[in-house]
């Protein structure tokens, strides 16, 4: 089985909307607005390129990464891998050309269908709506979390206000870094 992984710049009260300036949010650009740059709290990031091996996301962040990580330097590590996108309304004609294979999933049951495939560890980048989703229905192996010293009020969450069942997860990395930013790596517990 493959492992699935949950990465995100998540606020201190766990708000994952417009971290790097996506339009719509009132907090949009978080992420950069004064909280200096550490370069050793984003070493975190190219290991996920490194480790990965498809990416997952949701329609929403496909249609705001597709645009623009395709021709990033900083993403040349994602071109090459499969991606996957959660959809019931996007069409193979509203897929991007240039940033390598594609294929739509229409349900969380696919993504348990993907999970249950050979390959190496599928990353999910973004995507409020899905991860909630795959973590309502125990998918989620991995959190990947930079938490960030701000707090948002309102904003899409990273985590289900569902009623369920307690999940413990297990710190596995962590590491505080002199900007405030916290680096903190759960495995969930099965």
């Amino acid at each position: 089985m493959r492992t699935l992984i949950s990465t995100a710049f998540i606020s201190l009260d766990g708000v994952v909307e417009g971290p790097g300036g996506e339009p719509g949010y009132r907090n949009s650009g978080w992420t950069f607005k004064d909280i200096e740059f550490v370069p050793e709290a984003y070493e975190i990031k190219g290991r996920e390129q490194d480790e990965s091996t498809a990416i997952l996301m949701g329609r929403v962040s496909y249609e705001a990464f597709s645009p623009v990580w395709p021709d990033m330097e900083d993403f040349a590590g994602y071109k090459a891998m499969p991606k996957y996108v959660v959809s019931t309304t996007l069409t193979d004609d509203d897929l991007v050309s240039n940033w390598g294979e594609t294929t739509i999933l229409r349900s969380i049951d696919e993504v348990a269908e993907l999970k249950e495939t050979d390959g190496g560890p599928i990353i999910v980048h973004g995507s409020a709506s899905l991860n909630q989703s795959l973590s309502d229905a125990g998918l989620i192996d991995r959190y990947i979390l930079l938490v960030f010293p701000v707090l948002l009020g309102e904003g899409k969450r990273l985590f289900s206000a569902t009623d369920k069942d307690a999940q413990k997860l297990k710190l596995v990395e962590y590491e505080a870094y002199a900007n405030g930013i916290q680096k903190n790596v759960f495995d969930v517990v099965r």
